[in-house]
């Protein structure tokens, strides 16, 4: 299997993964969310490394984007918003291989 159809496998996964837990919550309530992260230490911890990379990962597309002038980059910053980091990133790796292929 080749690095782009990896990244495309990888993204599909990132995409089912989370959804089948989101898809299992009757309603989305951001500030129950915010209040079970801080209660404990632990996934205190899990958010912020989760935000970290996120915020890493935004500054790597966007710069990557421009270098290699690939078209709409805040679609990955959409699809990070709205499934998450484990879909956005692979998603973004695989127009990134599908653009070096093309140089």
């Amino acid at each position: 299997m080749s690095r782009k159809n990896l990244f495309l496998f990888l993204a599909v996964l990132g995409f089912i993964a989370p959804y089948y837990f989101f898809l299992q919550v009757s309603e989305f309530d951001l500030n129950a969310l915010f209040q079970q992260f801080s209660t404990s230490a632990i996934l205190s911890g899990i958010a912020m490394d989760l935000l970290v990379s996120v915020l890493v990962y935004w500054f790597f597309m966007f710069t990557e984007a421009k270098k290699l002038e690939m078209k709409n980059p805040w679609v990955y910053l959409l699809a990070t918003m709205f499934v998450g980091l484990s879909f956005a990133l692979p998603l973004f790796l695989y127009f990134r291989e599908r653009r070096l292929e093309k140089r």
